[in-house]
């Protein structure tokens, strides 16, 4: 079941979170940033866990980004992920929101969902904050990716 996070998700999202960060995959987040955060998530939870996770971000009148994208890893391949994505853009198109992005490593999973590859230089200014924070920072080689709503 998908449904929005509520504040007992924080932690189990933290530690989703954690497990790719660890690896590089994503950026980490702190737990005070989940919560202050945490209406912007939605989980998919069975059976009272957690199994994914996904945030939308709200960066301008005309523009999201999906971010803190994670399932568990003996998850993988039931299509959370997608069913998490999709509920995400839902809610864009719910704002009114025209263009949502992604900064990823799954090129090849967002293409699946209708996204197409951006160059960074497209994206404003203000989402670089978050790069800074990145160890592979400037050399990012995350790819942009992006959906016409």
């Amino acid at each position: 079941m998908i449904r929005k996070a509520v504040i007992a998700d924080a932690k189990p999202i933290h530690k989703l979170l954690m497990g790719y960060a660890k690896d590089g995959q994503m950026l980490p987040r702190s737990l005070q940033e989940i919560y202050e955060n945490i209406r912007d998530f939605y989980v998919f939870e069975e059976q009272g866990q957690v199994l994914g996770t996904v945030c939308l971000n709200i960066c301008w009148e005309d523009l999201a980004e999906v971010r803190s994208l994670a399932v568990a890893e003996n998850q993988i391949g039931r299509g959370i992920g997608r069913h998490l994505v999709e509920a995400c853009l839902a809610e864009a198109r719910q704002f009114g929101l025209r263009r949502v992005f992604a900064l990823t490593y799954k090129q090849d999973f967002f293409a699946r969902l209708g996204f197409h590859e951006i160059e960074k230089s497209q994206l404003p200014h203000k989402i670089w904050s978050d790069c800074l924070k990145c160890a592979k920072f400037p050399d990012c080689d995350e790819i942009a990716v992006c959906i016409d709503l």
